[in-house]
């Protein structure tokens, strides 16, 4: 079945996909990302690769690299993240009225859908939504029954790497490097807020209301990020929990996949970035997506059937060597020629 479909990779810097521009998935080459609100340098990594553009490498040295060799880690999405502060602009707004930044508990990342998919979860969602609430953070937030699914946790205790500064640029490593920790600067402000030196402690440090009160994501100041996990199997579509397993390949259609870094106090949207299933049939011998009633064809040549699909690979870092995933697979039935 897998085989009649290809996954195209896009991002942007909002929900309407006719704006995101193609992700060259496992290429070293960061894909910039600019908007009032927030300048991102992205790398898309994923293990196996078979999508879109066509002739993309099948992998990146980022997976041969540790830690992710020994976890293996089945993608990746990292990438430089600057906050730019929407207000300076505007009239009226003192020095006193400009915030610093993005307070720590008001900065999300996860997964939703723009409709409602309650009655048209797939077998085994009840059964995986109960895995991922055993591995994840308390501090997750989400409704798969509600007329907007979402699933969002706090950026803080999702990533799995947080540098206070820009990191590095390594092609022998798979483009956009970075490690726990920061610059020199950056180093000094997690001392003095008293943040863990290392991945898995500050992640369930940021689990604290009163210690994400003590973190903000400062306008100008950039910061390296980087969320991947083993769950996520893109190769077989397959999500792979510990003792349980889904095919999500019939799920994954109309609905792209869907991960979104927010302002949940002032619905501002820094970075979206969407995986997207399409038949085969529905690509051009060049890799352009088929365009339908002359409709960019970004959005068309999804899989035939009405299907959604969801899956957070949210990590929260608890288990030794790996990080646990916040995944869910929501769908809908298929059409009968849509699958094996």
């Amino acid at each position: 079945m897998i085989e009649k479909y290809i996954l195209r990779v896009t991002a942007g810097s909002s929900y309407d996909e006719s704006t995101h521009v193609e992700v060259p998935v496992n290429e070293s080459a960061p894909v910039r990302i600019k908007s009032d609100v927030a300048d991102v340098e992205l790398n898309v990594r994923i293990q196996d690769y078979k999508g879109l553009p066509r002739g993309s490498p099948s992998t990146s040295p980022y997976f041969s690299t540790e830690p992710h060799a020994s976890n293996q880690d089945q993608y990746s999405i990292s990438f430089r993240f600057t906050p730019l502060n929407p207000s300076k602009a505007e009239a009226g707004d003192s020095a006193d009225d400009l915030a610093l930044g993005i307070r720590a508990a008001d900065l999300q990342f996860g997964n939703d859908f723009d409709r409602p998919i309650r009655d048209k979860l797939p077998p085994g969602f009840n059964t995986a939504m109960n895995i991922v609430k055993w591995w994840i953070d308390p501090g997750l937030d989400g409704d798969a029954y509600a007329d907007k699914p979402y699933l969002y946790g706090p950026a803080l205790s999702s990533f799995n790497v947080v540098s206070v500064g820009a990191g590095v640029f390594d092609e022998s490593r798979g483009g956009l490097w970075f490690e726990e920790g920061g610059d020199e600067r950056g180093k000094k402000i997690r001392e003095v807020n008293s943040v863990p030196k290392e991945s898995k402690p500050r992640m369930k440090w940021a689990l604290s209301d009163s210690n994400k009160e003590k973190w903000i994501w400062e306008y100008g100041r950039t910061y390296g990020i980087d969320f991947f996990n083993p769950y996520l199997d893109f190769a077989n579509l397959a999500l792979r929990l510990p003792g349980f397993q889904l095919s999500v390949a019939r799920y994954l259609g109309a609905e792209a996949l869907r991960y979104v870094l927010r302002n949940k106090a002032t619905g501002d949207v820094y970075l979206v970035v969407t995986f997207a299933l399409y038949l085969e049939e529905s690509i051009n011998e060049d890799g352009t997506v088929k365009t339908a009633n002359g409709v960019n064809g970004i959005t068309n040549g999804h899989t035939n059937g009405h299907t959604n699909g969801h899956t957070n690979g949210h990590a929260n870092g608890y288990t030794n060597g790996n990080h646990a995933s916040n995944g869910i697979a929501n769908g809908v039935e298929t059409h009968d020629e849509d699958v094996d």
